[in-house]
């Protein structure tokens, strides 16, 4: 029985060392390093650049007040149509109390002259009846009772104006109704009933009472970098993405390029503007984000390589060739444009080439339960052998 215990333990151990030597061989055996290889083939290279901006109306006006006030009523709303001339609100005036009171004073003086004049002109025509003065004295007196008649009026109006906010002879243009100055859209009303209004002057833009545009009219706004703009011209066509739009895009022409950049996180940017072709079968909202695609040089039939394929060693461009033996030869290449996938070659290799990628990684990781059951039964077979 002792023996048997000492053959078990004999055996154990020896089947431990074989497993430990054979573990030891496989892993000082070298790693099989294999490539990706791809065939230079002819194809289409176009170099295109992506440009971000957003859909805005051509046309966007911001309606002000004429006077300053209060609103009291408002009678349109977001979202609504509106024509030319149309009233959207009306205000309460609130008069300046010194503009008021100079207005008052004036109407109190013309009262006085006019009185003055009258009273100078009936005397006058009793006179002139009488043949006791001269006919151009009678016409300065008459001239006299006129201006004074029409600074009376005109005092009148003014104090109308200024406390009322519209005259009695002006009622159809009154300064209190704000009317849309375009046909259009109204995108926004940012003021409710109830707030205080003030008109454009030199020291204020005055208070927008509604945005109002041309939804008919859109064009997209965006930026492109320097290194970019200089294959840019007027006309070029462009292809617009709409986020919001899920599936659809439309096409555009570039009809605007800024001669002026902007400084935008520190590159140089210029603006530039493309016509959009409205579709009646969807909305496009104002502020919409949106990417344009502009093509800036194509090739078609050029032989290209995917770019993984190139090595570069002192600034020159290389690929690896497969030879007849199946080993790889570097070969000085001459490149094109690129696509940011594939990439022209001008000269070097010939369509039909093999060249040699990215070295092909095994992922460990991505061994199934399998496998590992199939490689610990071929440890235990030669452990037992």
């Amino acid at each position: 029985m002792k023996k048997v215990i000492k053959y078990i333990v004999f055996a154990v151990i020896a089947a431990v060392l074989v497993g430990t030597f054979v573990f030891l061989y496989r892993k000082s055996k070298p790693e099989e390093i294999r490539y990706q290889e791809f065939t230079a083939s002819k194809q289409d290279i176009a170099r295109t650049t992506v440009l971000t901006g957003k859909i805005v109306p051509r046309n966007e006006v911001n309606i002000k007040p004429q006077i300053n006030g209060i609103i009291a009523e408002i009678f349109k709303e977001a979202g609504q149509m509106v024509q030319k001339g149309e009233v959207i609100a009306r205000l309460t005036v609130i008069p300046d109390m010194n503009s008021l009171s100079a207005a008052q004073s004036r109407v109190r003086l013309s009262e006085i002259n006019l009185k003055q004049a009258r009273t100078n002109h009936e005397r006058e025509k009793a006179l002139y009846e009488k043949n006791l003065i001269s006919a151009e004295e009678y016409e300065k007196v008459e001239q006299a009772l006129n201006q004074a008649q029409e600074e009376y009026a005109a005092s009148q109006e003014s104090l109308e104006v200024i406390r009322d906010g519209v005259s009695s002879k002006n009622a159809t243009s009154s300064s209190t109704l704000i009317r849309s100055t375009i046909t259009g859209l109204i995108l926004d009303i940012p003021v409710k009933v109830g707030n205080s209004v003030i008109q454009a002057n030199t020291l204020n833009d005055g208070t927008t009472v509604a945005t109002v545009a041309n939804m008919n009219d859109l064009i997209f706004e965006g930026q492109v970098d320097e290194t970019e703009v200089g294959s840019l011209y007027e006309g070029m066509p462009l292809t617009i993405t709409i986020g919001a739009l899920r599936d659809y895009s439309f096409d555009a022409e570039l009809e605007y390029i800024s001669p002026k950049a902007v400084e935008s996180n520190g590159a140089n940017q210029f603006k530039v503007k493309a016509a959009v072709k409205v579709d009646s079968e969807h909305t496009i909202r104002s502020g919409y984000s949106a990417n344009a695609q502009i093509e800036l040089e194509k090739k078609e039939g050029v032989l290209s390589v995917p770019e993984s394929a190139l090595e570069f060693i002192k600034d020159e461009a290389y690929v690896q060739v497969k030879n007849a033996e199946g080993a790889y030869k570097p070969v000085n290449v001459t490149t094109g444009i690129s696509d940011g996938v594939n990439i022209e070659i001008k000269d070097g290799i010939n369509e039909g080439d093999v060249v040699r990628g990215p070295r092909i990684i095994e992922d460990e990781d991505a061994k199934t339960p399998a496998d590992e059951d199939n490689t610990s039964d071929e440890e235990t077979s030669e452990s037992d052998e």
